[in-house]
């Protein structure tokens, strides 16, 4: 299963990231991703076997994170994914305390991340075939109030939440407020 950690925009953010993703498509010859879909990610575990999933789950014990403001204020695109987004010019202290302690965490528990360093992003269009110059953007903000632990179901292009976790808590040990569907 491909597995990935990531904040969900409130539905005021949500639905300018979707006006956004429309203008972005046309602009770059892509399609839209779907406003149910945006969102931003955090740490892509990509293909792990179902016997890990317990131990993603345990990736967010004891960090320290309290809700904080997700400004995305610029636009651009990576060639080479063929994917428009908006980002953060600079992201946050605790967005980036928040992105940095999940992937220490992660490594720690043996998952293989991305060795890129971490762009703050948004994907708003897929399949791209013009290149969108990076830019500054009208500043669309909400505020980060819960992380998501999100599978993707691969060939039927949805995702599906598998736990979440309120921000605001203090380790050791995992958070009180753990919320798991079902």
């Amino acid at each position: 299963m491909r597995l990935f950690f990531a904040l969900w925009p409130d539905e005021p953010a949500a639905e300018k990231l979707a006006a956004l993703a429309a203008e972005l498509a046309v602009l770059a010859g892509g399609r839209p991703v779907p406003r149910q879909k945006i969102h931003l990610t955090l740490a892509f575990l990509g293909d792990v076997e179902e016997s890990a999933l317990a131990t993603a789950m345990r990736a967010p014990d004891a960090l320290e994170a309290t809700p904080f403001e997700v400004v995305l204020d610029q636009v651009g695109s990576f060639r080479g994914a063929r994917v428009a987004w908006a980002g953060c010019a600079e992201p946050s202290p605790a967005l980036a305390g928040l992105q940095a302690g999940l992937a220490q965490r992660l490594h720690a528990l043996g998952f293989a991340l991305d060795d890129r360093p971490y762009a703050a992003h948004v994907t708003l269009a897929r399949k791209v075939r013009r290149a969108v110059g990076r830019r500054p953007a009208e500043p669309i903000a909400w505020r980060a109030t819960e992380l998501a632990l999100v599978r993707s179901e691969l060939g039927k292009g949805s995702y599906t939440t598998l736990a979440g976790w309120k921000l605001g808590w203090l380790g050791p040990g995992p958070s009180p407020r753990l919320r798991r569907p079902g």
